[in-house]
């Protein structure tokens, strides 16, 4: 990189040079987004606006939420959050009928700040009642295409990976892919009911040359050999939905049909990058309560706090139909359909 290149590249994002060099990409943001909302509403969506103040920002233990104060006129304080996600209130309306919406919504999320995560962003959320898993993870196969279309870019590249946004998706299991290109045997290290057996994966990560600390727990060896050995391989070539997680990384989805010990949820990678989390959703109050009751005892245990429960997404869960949802990352498609560097240079105005 050159001196003159350096010094732009150090300058705030204001500066008039830097503001030109970034601006190509922001307006083809804007396209994607104008194309994007025109796809859906031609399938009858409905565009619905979220709000950011929520009783619970969510209840995943490796989830870090933004904390306020509500303040009353009679100075009585109350602690809300910013959102990490619009799904709890998504899920509310459609408990109250509604059947196809989507949300362009501005999600906060602490202690992510990387060159594929900003503490502020913009999540694509949608939700299909009455539909199949296999709906939505069409749904989001096509918005990759359609943002390719938008900005006529017709392979992805990031950090000197490829991928061809209209190739034929390649779908892997979970298990599939540990076993694929981790050599690990995942289901072997799950009880009846989806549950990790700790020692056996432990056992096994070793094997496969993974260094496991005393204290590392199932989930822990879990995201350790996903993110060291398996997440950079997806999306090389050709989109890749990882699908059938383990039951117990599945906090929010339905189990599948055909096997208790793995729940109806996906991932879409592309160039290694995670675009998209869909599911089928959960709709069992009693089940979400007890999955929320484990990772907030996990999170206390990690970290030293918890987040209340929204009892009023439980109430809401009991009246609301079968239904598939799924929340993709905007920034992050916006910045691989542009071919930017990182997700600063799609973001109008970045955090501070």
């Amino acid at each position: 990189m050159g001196q003159e290149q350096r010094k732009m590249s150090d300058s705030p994002w204001w500066t008039p040079e830097k503001h030109a060099d970034r601006r190509p990409a922001l307006l083809a943001r804007g396209r994607i987004k104008k194309a994007l909302r025109a796809r859906f509403e031609a399938q009858d969506f409905t565009e619905v606006e979220c709000g950011a103040l929520a009783a619970s920002p969510g209840n995943e233990a490796h989830l870090h939420a933004f904390a306020t104060d509500l303040i009353s006129t009679g100075g009585e304080r109350r602690t809300l959050y910013l959102h990490t996600s619009p799904e709890f209130a998504s899920k509310k309306l459609l408990a109250a009928g509604e059947t196809r919406i989507f949300d362009f919504a501005r999600v906060f999320r602490n202690r992510e700040q990387t060159g594929t995560h900003a503490p502020e962003f913009t999540m694509l959320e949608w939700y299909r009642a009455n539909e199949p898993y296999e709906s939505v993870i069409a749904d989001c196969l096509d918005v990759v295409r359609l943002a390719a279309d938008t900005t006529g870019l017709t392979m992805f590249s990031h950090r000197g990976k490829e991928c061809d946004p209209h190739a034929a998706a390649q779908r892997m299991s979970v298990a599939e892919a540990f076993r694929h290109h981790a050599g690990l045997d995942l289901v072997a290290t799950l009880d009846a009911n989806g549950q990790g057996d700790r020692n056996a994966i432990a056992t096994a990560a070793r094997r496969a040359g993974f260094d496991v600390a005393d204290d590392d727990t199932w989930a822990d060896i879990f995201s350790k050999v996903l993110v060291v050995r398996v997440e950079p391989k997806l999306g090389i070539g050709a989109p890749t939905v990882l699908h059938e997680y383990p039951r117990c990384e599945a906090a929010l989805a339905r189990a599948t049909p055909h096997d208790p010990r793995v729940a109806e949820r996906f991932e879409l990678y592309v160039c290694g990058v995670e675009l998209a989390n869909g599911f089928g959703e959960l709709t069992d109050p009693a089940e979400q309560r007890k999955r929320f009751e484990a990772e907030m005892d996990e999170k206390a245990r990690i970290y030293g706090e918890r987040y209340p429960i929204d009892e009023d997404f439980l109430a809401a869960l009991a009246h609301m139909p079968p239904a598939a949802g799924v929340a993709l990352g905007f920034d992050r498609l916006a910045m691989l359909a542009t071919g930017a560097r990182n997700l600063n240079d799609v973001i109008w105005t970045p955090v501070p």
